[in-house]
């Protein structure tokens, strides 16, 4: 048969590993001494051996990720040994924040004084800043001149390549797309053009080879499954690595498997070309091709993996949540299944992200990291939002709890969040997590007993349930899954002199805690330096943007005023449902022009997309004008 050469061709591809050696030219039957058959055999190896660098390609640019991830860990952990100190002013009080705790007027008066010292730098400062060399008769004018030149003009460069990188595009409008930050954009793009460039580099795009371009994409879609899995992981080591917690990598996990579904559409569709020009018009009909049992678990593996991607989409997620999470957890265990018998070269990536899953969610989220405790349940004034409580008793934590992972019950960090499951709510609920961020203070290392809070909105499905059963019975057993987060926003935030948290709605879950960490840090720093009689100096504003004016209620306004009464600044404007969006962009730029002249400042937002995107290119702005500004954008779930 004419075609006698390829069914070699496809045999041997089944059966090709890195290890496998070439066809030699010595005797053997008519169609392996054919040159398309050796070409097809030359290029299937090719693809085996070059698929090999695309794993170290990944492992080198994580490696450097982590080199400055934790580079720039040590250089924030130096600066912290070096307080930033104010004097005392002529009045004998302290310049800074945290001294003003008992007047009723006492945010008004702080505003007063921060905007009289923005004008100059402390004593203090200017006796730690580094001396200027006086100029002298033998130093050349012009020499330095162009030094000054040449320097402001790269930091220029820099500053406006840092602001690009910080602004975020609106949405597309035909698809209202929400788009990341530039930043991320081009780190997502070159992801998806390493990809390209490996389906299709040394083809040569003619009919005889098609097979091997079908080869490749299949290859390439398993060489990335092991880092699918890895970067949707709740517990995996890339947090450590780079800092990098799978809330931020989220969007790299998305953006994978949507190119992983376009690898296994173009692998089907190779091997339909591959019918359709060379089998069929050697007499095999699309049946047989079709009821062959590699073509069948191929074509089942991506039914599974095309229902699996409609189903991720954005517009199904957040009409029919619950479903999409048991169908992401079913279909993504039939993917892999069928792929792993749909040709063994597959297996050993099948088998490492099969075993990373399994370890992240049998070992970790419900072994290690499960807790299920008593929560009461009531319904808020605004009729439209849960508040679970409960107490959590500290564990002392050890070396053992710190390499294999800690549950609730070691404690958790500021803007940390679980995934909550409710089993008494009803059967489809048993097996169902939910994420919400911990609104409540997180404890410190001297704290035995910390109280939990989660502050849930009312919406349809299992929180619509939830609601309905805390009207009936004040008591619920609930399982927590963590805790999850990063230490990127916190880190950034202690390392800024002005501080600004911006909530939408129930980004304020995101914003309290922070508050009472930064608050913490304060004054665990005020026992500290007050011997010397300086205060570390840390403005913090709060800016909390609500729908309706009961929704302040979540908090309280004695807590917020409490915390104003510790030196923050709590900025609440009118509801929206009221007065419509206040001006985010107006309000941040006249608080960095009041404190924040000649600071580092941190920016941390969380809400609504289009809130978040206002922040974002609002702080772009300032940093293209040349205020030293980072901001971060929190934001979790599947």
């Amino acid at each position: 048969m004419e075609s006698e050469w390829l069914r070699d061709g496809l045999r041997f591809a089944l059966e090709a590993s890195i290890f496998t050696t070439p066809v030699d030219d010595g005797p053997g039957p008519p169609q392996q001494r054919d040159p398309r058959f050796r070409k097809l055999v030359e290029g299937v190896l090719y693809s085996r051996r070059l698929i090999l660098t695309y794993h170290i390609v990944i492992l080198g640019v994580i490696t450097i990720v982590s080199a400055v991830h934790w580079t720039r860990k040590a250089a924030q952990r130096r600066r912290a040994r070096v307080p930033r100190l104010q004097p005392l002013d002529a009045d004998g009080a302290y310049d800074g924040d945290a001294a003003k705790t008992t007047s009723p007027s006492v945010t008004a008066v702080n505003r007063d004084i921060e905007e009289a010292s923005s004008s100059g730098s402390s004593t203090l400062e200017g006796v730690m800043s580094p001396q200027v060399k006086d100029a002298d008769e033998d130093t050349p004018l012009l020499q330095h001149d162009t030094t000054l030149q040449t320097s402001h003009h790269r930091r220029s460069i820099i500053r406006y390549f840092k602001a690009f990188l910080m602004y975020q595009p609106p949405p597309i409008p035909l698809f209202n797309k929400t788009l990341p930050s530039n930043g991320t954009s081009i780190v997502l793009l070159a992801f998806i053009a390493l990809n390209i460039f490996y389906t299709l580099f040394h083809l040569n795009l003619t009919i005889p080879e098609l097979f091997v371009l079908a080869d490749r994409c299949a290859l390439v879609f398993v060489a990335n499954l092991p880092l699918l899995y890895i970067i949707g992981a709740k517990n995996q080591p890339l947090k450590f690595l780079t800092g990098y917690s799978y809330e931020f990598l989220n969007i790299f996990h998305r953006r994978l498997g949507e190119l992983l579904f376009m690898e296994a559409s173009l692998h089907g569709l190779g091997m339909f070309g591959v019918w359709y020009t060379l089998l069929g018009p050697d007499g095999i009909t699309v049946g047989e091709f079709l009821t062959n049992r590699v073509v069948m678990l191929g074509l089942t593996a991506l039914t599974a993996y095309q229902i699996l991607y409609t189903t991720s989409l954005s517009s199904f997620r957040q009409k029919w949540y619950e479903i999409f999470l048991g169908l992401h957890v079913a279909l993504q265990a039939a993917g892999l299944t069928l792929v792993f018998f749909h040709h063994r070269g597959s297996r050993v990536y099948v088998g490492i992200a099969m075993a990373i899953f399994l370890i992240d969610r049998l070992v970790y989220r419900i072994g290690v990291k499960s807790t299920t405790v008593e929560a009461v349940a009531s319904v808020m004034e605004d009729d439209e939002t849960v508040k679970l409580s409960t107490e959590i008793l500290k564990l002392p934590s050890s070396k053992f709890s710190q390499l294999v992972g800690r549950s609730i019950r070691y404690g958790w960090q500021a803007s940390d969040h679980v995934f909550l499951s409710v089993p008494s709510l009803a059967r489809k609920h048993i097996i169902q997590a939910h994420p919400f961020t911990i609104a409540s203070a997180a404890p410190t290392l001297s704290t035995d007993q910390a109280q939990l809070d989660l502050l849930i909105r009312a919406r349809d499905g299992f929180s619509l349930d939830l609601i309905e059963q805390a009207r009936n019975q004040e008591r619920l057993t609930v399982r927590l899954d963590g805790p999850y987060g990063s230490s990127h926003s916190r880190t950034m935030l202690e390392d800024s002199e002005l501080a600004i948290l911006v909530a939408g709605g129930s980004g304020i879950t995101v914003a309290w805690p922070f508050i009472h960490h930064l608050l913490d840090i304060t004054r665990s720093n005020d026992t500290e330096i007050a011997p010397i009689s300086a205060l570390r100096s840390q403005k913090i504003v709060l800016i909390w943007v609500v729908h309706k004016s009961s929704h302040i209620l979540w908090v309280g306004r004695d807590a917020l005023s409490d915390a104003e009464n510790n030196g923050v600044e709590v900025i609440t404007p009118e509801a929206t449902e009221e007065v419509g969006r206040p001006d985010l962009d107006s309000m941040i730029d006249d608080l960095v022009k009041d404190y924040g002249k000649g600071k580092k400042i941190g920016v941390v937002a969380c809400g609504p997309d289009s809130m978040s995107r206002s922040v974002r290119n609002a702080c772009s702005k300032l940093v293209w004008r040349g205020r030293d500004v980072n901001v971060a954008i929190e934001k979790f779930g599947w």
